[in-house]
């Protein structure tokens, strides 16, 4: 049988499991599951470093994830109590725990969304013997090895469509390629999607968009049929065409954008002066957790989401008259159903508003002071963002 290293586990990590071993009563058996043991069992580093844990029991996480809590002076946030949920945040740290949704732990793991992420490891005999042996009942390392992406069986996915969205996510972010009946799943689910809470597709909307590759991911969602169910505004970007010099239709363009994105926010500090300041303030949190950069990159995609209802033939010529009024209005209108933070949505439409500002400003020839002053005046501290 696979065995993990405890070595494989940040710092932060380990501490946590700690922590939650001491919570735990003696009989107990907590193990590691998910993401966590995947990204382990693939070196990848926790993202800013944070110990973000998933943990099941056989019974009592509630009374687990409190004591945990109180250990770690951190916050204990019931997510579902009749089925035995819970979370803590702490400085640095997320854990969630959660009762097994089955009889034994293989068959919780075997109705996981992704086999990858149906593994376990025991965390008492993971700290005490320094290595634990991976439980795997689906193939999960197999299918890792393989770089393949498929559900335990077809229908968890229809269980909870979301699952599509994460499919799509976690293949721009594992270099994993969906099985192509896990996709035709998917595509037969999406529709589903509109159905969802709109805080669950928000969270999973911002794990795609804080990825380096996030423009892959929504392509890939496109090409699923979940990006049209999350965002509809994108079918009439798809068909509408723009003249010269602009190449392609407006949601290509518009795919595009992000892409550019996504390379200026990962080498910030190598491509622009002041670099590091820049990328501070890229990864300032505007509330709940939502970055600048996520914004930004939303921003990328929505820039244009006005141009299809703007379109206006006159004298031979097409135009898009105020479509950045317009757009500004529309990219609002998706931030608030997508329930995005206020502070957030405000920035989504300020840039969206402004968007063509810095080409005007250059196309009118040397920047005058008080165009600059204007410009700053009215954008503020997104200034930045837009420029970008």
């Amino acid at each position: 049988m696979a065995t993990l290293r405890l070595d494989r586990l940040s710092r932060a990590q380990e501490a946590a499991l700690r922590a939650v071993l001491a919570a735990a009563p003696r009989r107990s058996a907590p193990v590691l599951v998910g993401g966590a043991v995947r990204d382990a069992w693939l070196a990848r580093a926790p993202r800013f470093g944070q110990a973000d844990l998933d943990l099941a029991v056989a019974a009592g996480a509630l009374e687990l994830a409190r004591k945990v809590a109180g250990r770690l002076d951190g916050a204990f946030v019931p997510l579902d109590a009749e089925r035995g949920t819970a979370r803590v945040v702490a400085a640095g740290v997320r854990i969630d725990v959660a009762d097994w949704r089955a009889p034994t732990l293989e068959a919780d793991l075997a109705a996981r969304d992704y086999t990858v992420n149906a593994l376990a490891v025991p965390v008492r005999e993971l700290l005490r013997d320094g290595a634990a042996p991976v439980v795997d009942p689906t193939g999960g390392l197999a299918d890792l090895r393989a770089r393949r992406l498929r559900p335990p069986d077809p229908r968890v996915l229809a269980e909870d469509p979301l699952r599509g969205l994460r499919g799509a996510r976690l293949e721009a972010a594992l270099g994993l390629r969906l099985t192509p009946g896990a996709a035709a799943a998917i595509r037969r689910t999406a529709p589903m999607l509109a159905g969802v809470a709109p805080e669950r597709v928000r969270d999973e909307i911002l794990l795609v968009l804080a990825l380096p590759t996030a423009a892959r991911a929504l392509r890939r969602m496109d090409a699923l049929g979940l990006l049209p169910a999350v965002v509809p505004e994108v079918e009439p970007m798809r068909r509408t065409a723009q003249p010269a010099p602009h190449r392609f239709a407006v949601l290509e363009h518009s795919l595009r954008a992000v892409g550019g994105a996504d390379l200026v926010l990962a080498r910030t500090v190598e491509l622009v002066p002041l670099g590091e300041a820049l990328a501070r303030h890229t990864d300032e949190a505007l509330g709940g957790g939502v970055t600048r950069g996520q914004v930004l990159k939303l921003a990328a995609l929505l820039h244009d989401v006005a141009k299809p209802e703007t379109r206006r033939v006159i004298g031979g010529r097409v135009r898009f008259f105020e479509h950045d009024v317009v757009g500004a209005a529309r990219a609002r209108a998706i931030g608030e159903r997508l329930r995005l933070p206020a502070r957030a949505i405000d920035v989504l439409e300020r840039l969206v508003r402004h968007h063509l500002r810095p080409m005007h400003l250059a196309a009118a020839g040397p920047v005058t002071h008080r165009a600059r002053y204007r410009f700053y005046r009215d954008l503020a501290e997104d200034a930045q963002d837009l420029l970008l």
